[in-house]
């Protein structure tokens, strides 16, 4: 289901301070890069990542290929920095930055 714009609003507040847990470098959207995201997604809900490429073309097809990868969804992007929310059924209220922020 996607995110209202009251979601987004909230999950960028909270995204604001948070550190890029994931970062994308040459070396592209590799297996090990996958699996972090998988586990960074399950522990947290709400990542910050970032992608280190000049090109505009690339960070877009490199976001929405995680997005795709970590059947996620994008919440925002500046620059080089991208937002990713997925929603967890059972969070770790300990780990979640949803639930941990609000």
């Amino acid at each position: 289901m996607p995110l209202n714009n009251e979601q987004k609003k909230q999950y960028k507040s909270i995204g604001h301070d948070l550190k890029p847990v994931l970062i994308v470098a040459g070396n592209g959207l590799n297996e090990g890069v996958i699996a972090e995201l998988e586990r960074a997604l399950a522990d947290h809900e709400l990542i910050k990542v970032e992608i280190r490429s000049e090109d505009r073309e690339e960070r877009a097809a490199a976001i929405a290929g995680l997005c795709k990868a970590g059947r996620a969804e994008l919440v925002q992007t500046i620059g080089k920095k991208a937002l990713i929310y997925r929603k967890n059924p059972q969070p770790n209220k300990q780990l979640s930055n949803i639930h941990r922020f609000k």
